[in-house]
Protein backbone atom coordinates (compact mmCIF):
# COMPACT_ATOMS: atom_id res chain seq x y z
CA UNK A 1 0.00 0.00 0.00
CA UNK A 2 1.39 3.57 -1.23
CA UNK A 3 1.53 6.29 0.99
CA UNK A 4 -0.24 9.15 0.45
CA UNK A 5 2.93 11.45 -0.46
CA UNK A 6 4.00 8.65 -2.73
CA UNK A 7 0.41 8.59 -4.64
CA UNK A 8 1.26 12.45 -4.85
CA UNK A 9 4.62 12.39 -6.32
CA UNK A 10 3.90 10.09 -9.06
CA UNK A 11 0.52 11.13 -9.96
CA UNK A 12 1.66 14.67 -10.43
CA UNK A 13 3.67 16.32 -12.96
CA UNK A 14 6.53 18.15 -11.67
CA UNK A 15 6.53 20.52 -14.06
CA UNK A 16 2.90 21.65 -13.60
CA UNK A 17 3.95 21.98 -9.49
CA UNK A 18 2.52 25.45 -8.03
CA UNK A 19 0.15 25.63 -11.38
CA UNK A 20 -3.51 24.58 -11.94
CA UNK A 21 -2.99 20.59 -12.38
CA UNK A 22 -5.07 21.30 -15.77
CA UNK A 23 -2.55 20.95 -19.12
CA UNK A 24 -2.19 24.23 -21.08
CA UNK A 25 -4.11 23.59 -24.70
CA UNK A 26 -2.42 23.62 -27.94
CA UNK A 27 -0.50 26.77 -29.45
CA UNK A 28 0.11 27.96 -26.40
CA UNK A 29 -3.51 28.60 -24.93
CA UNK A 30 -4.22 28.86 -21.87
CA UNK A 31 -7.47 26.27 -22.18
CA UNK A 32 -8.34 24.00 -24.05
CA UNK A 33 -8.79 24.57 -27.95
CA UNK A 34 -13.17 24.53 -28.36
CA UNK A 35 -12.40 25.34 -32.16
CA UNK A 36 -15.41 22.88 -34.00
CA UNK A 37 -14.89 20.03 -36.34
CA UNK A 38 -15.21 20.59 -40.31
CA UNK A 39 -18.95 18.67 -39.32
CA UNK A 40 -20.12 21.40 -36.72
CA UNK A 41 -18.86 24.43 -38.58
CA UNK A 42 -22.28 26.44 -39.52
CA UNK A 43 -19.90 29.55 -41.61
CA UNK A 44 -20.12 28.26 -45.21
CA UNK A 45 -18.69 29.67 -48.72
CA UNK A 46 -20.23 28.40 -51.88
CA UNK A 47 -17.77 26.45 -54.03
CA UNK A 48 -19.71 26.16 -57.33
CA UNK A 49 -22.31 24.00 -59.05
CA UNK A 50 -25.12 24.77 -56.35
CA UNK A 51 -22.47 23.29 -53.71
CA UNK A 52 -20.79 24.69 -50.48
CA UNK A 53 -18.16 23.79 -47.82
CA UNK A 54 -17.27 24.92 -44.41
CA UNK A 55 -15.65 28.35 -44.70
CA UNK A 56 -11.80 28.75 -43.49
CA UNK A 57 -11.10 29.38 -40.31
CA UNK A 58 -10.51 32.47 -38.53
CA UNK A 59 -6.74 33.29 -38.07
CA UNK A 60 -5.76 32.52 -34.59
CA UNK A 61 -5.67 36.25 -31.99
CA UNK A 62 -2.07 37.56 -31.32
CA UNK A 63 -2.87 37.62 -27.16
CA UNK A 64 -2.92 33.47 -27.13
CA UNK A 65 -1.32 32.45 -23.60
CA UNK A 66 -1.72 35.81 -22.21
CA UNK A 67 -4.01 36.41 -19.65
CA UNK A 68 -6.08 39.55 -20.05
CA UNK A 69 -5.31 42.38 -17.75
CA UNK A 70 -7.74 43.83 -15.72
CA UNK A 71 -7.08 47.46 -17.39
CA UNK A 72 -8.66 46.22 -20.55
CA UNK A 73 -11.78 45.23 -19.12
CA UNK A 74 -12.05 47.66 -16.77
CA UNK A 75 -11.47 51.51 -16.25
CA UNK A 76 -8.76 52.42 -14.54
CA UNK A 77 -8.90 55.52 -11.70
CA UNK A 78 -7.26 58.71 -13.63
CA UNK A 79 -5.61 60.59 -10.31
CA UNK A 80 -4.61 58.77 -6.93
CA UNK A 81 -7.16 58.46 -4.41
CA UNK A 82 -7.52 61.64 -2.40
CA UNK A 83 -6.65 63.75 -5.02
CA UNK A 84 -10.41 64.96 -5.00
CA UNK A 85 -10.49 67.14 -1.41
CA UNK A 86 -12.81 69.60 -1.26
CA UNK A 87 -13.26 72.72 0.63
CA UNK A 88 -15.87 73.10 3.26
CA UNK A 89 -17.97 75.54 0.88
CA UNK A 90 -17.40 73.22 -2.38
CA UNK A 91 -18.71 69.50 -0.11
CA UNK A 92 -21.44 71.96 0.78
CA UNK A 93 -22.75 72.80 -2.87
CA UNK A 94 -22.19 69.38 -3.95
CA UNK A 95 -24.29 67.76 -1.49
CA UNK A 96 -26.89 70.46 -2.21
CA UNK A 97 -26.51 69.55 -6.09
CA UNK A 98 -26.65 66.15 -5.23
CA UNK A 99 -29.86 66.56 -3.07
CA UNK A 100 -31.24 68.50 -5.58
CA UNK A 101 -30.70 65.91 -8.34
CA UNK A 102 -32.37 63.03 -6.19
CA UNK A 103 -35.41 64.74 -5.75
CA UNK A 104 -35.51 65.46 -9.46
CA UNK A 105 -35.48 61.82 -10.27
CA UNK A 106 -31.56 61.83 -11.86
CA UNK A 107 -29.94 59.37 -11.20
CA UNK A 108 -26.18 59.31 -9.30
CA UNK A 109 -23.58 56.72 -10.54
CA UNK A 110 -21.52 54.77 -7.66
CA UNK A 111 -18.07 54.67 -8.17
CA UNK A 112 -18.30 51.40 -9.09
CA UNK A 113 -20.26 52.34 -12.73
CA UNK A 114 -17.89 55.17 -13.09
CA UNK A 115 -14.81 52.58 -12.89
CA UNK A 116 -16.38 50.08 -15.33
CA UNK A 117 -17.24 52.05 -18.49
CA UNK A 118 -14.38 51.82 -20.36
CA UNK A 119 -13.57 54.33 -23.04
CA UNK A 120 -13.37 52.70 -26.25
CA UNK A 121 -9.93 54.08 -28.48
CA UNK A 122 -9.98 53.31 -32.59
CA UNK A 123 -6.63 51.82 -33.93
CA UNK A 124 -3.84 54.20 -34.95
CA UNK A 125 -3.42 51.61 -37.60
CA UNK A 126 -7.26 51.82 -38.49
CA UNK A 127 -7.64 52.65 -42.46
CA UNK A 128 -11.73 53.22 -43.85
CA UNK A 129 -12.49 49.69 -46.27
CA UNK A 130 -13.97 52.30 -48.89
CA UNK A 131 -16.67 49.81 -49.27
CA UNK A 132 -20.48 51.24 -49.70
CA UNK A 133 -22.44 51.68 -46.27
CA UNK A 134 -19.03 51.68 -44.25
CA UNK A 135 -18.32 54.91 -42.66
CA UNK A 136 -15.55 57.00 -43.96
CA UNK A 137 -16.34 56.23 -47.72
CA UNK A 138 -16.24 59.50 -49.90
CA UNK A 139 -18.72 57.70 -52.45
CA UNK A 140 -22.56 59.52 -52.20
CA UNK A 141 -24.92 56.90 -50.92
CA UNK A 142 -28.28 56.73 -53.32
CA UNK A 143 -31.52 56.11 -51.53
CA UNK A 144 -34.13 53.97 -52.66
CA UNK A 145 -35.98 55.80 -55.18
CA UNK A 146 -32.81 57.19 -56.34
CA UNK A 147 -30.86 53.90 -57.19
CA UNK A 148 -34.15 53.02 -59.31
CA UNK A 149 -34.19 56.54 -61.32
CA UNK A 150 -30.62 55.71 -62.47
CA UNK A 151 -31.43 52.05 -63.24
CA UNK A 152 -34.31 52.92 -65.45
CA UNK A 153 -32.39 55.79 -67.24
CA UNK A 154 -29.79 53.74 -67.78
CA UNK A 155 -32.62 50.93 -69.06
CA UNK A 156 -33.86 53.63 -71.69
CA UNK A 157 -30.59 54.08 -72.65
CA UNK A 158 -29.63 50.64 -73.53
CA UNK A 159 -33.62 49.79 -75.15
CA UNK A 160 -32.96 53.44 -77.49
CA UNK A 161 -29.08 51.97 -78.34
CA UNK A 162 -30.83 48.68 -79.47
CA UNK A 163 -33.35 50.04 -81.54
CA UNK A 164 -31.23 52.48 -82.89
CA UNK A 165 -32.60 55.54 -82.33
CA UNK A 166 -31.05 58.72 -81.85
CA UNK A 167 -31.94 61.18 -78.73
CA UNK A 168 -30.14 63.71 -77.32
CA UNK A 169 -28.16 62.78 -73.40
CA UNK A 170 -30.32 65.22 -71.79
CA UNK A 171 -33.28 62.94 -72.06
CA UNK A 172 -31.46 60.29 -70.18
CA UNK A 173 -30.94 62.40 -67.39
CA UNK A 174 -32.73 61.08 -63.85
CA UNK A 175 -32.89 64.49 -62.33
CA UNK A 176 -31.06 63.44 -58.96
CA UNK A 177 -29.04 66.63 -57.59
Amino acid sequence: MKSFQQFITEAYDKDLEGQASRAPGEGGRIRASRKKRDLDKTRTKAVGGGKTAPAKDYKPRKDIGTNKPRSRTQQQPEKPRGTAALSPREAQKKAAMERRAAKSGAKTKTADELLSKKKKTVSPKYKPTGKPGHTGTSKRQYTTPERQKLQRAGDRLVKDIQKKKEKPAASYDPKIS
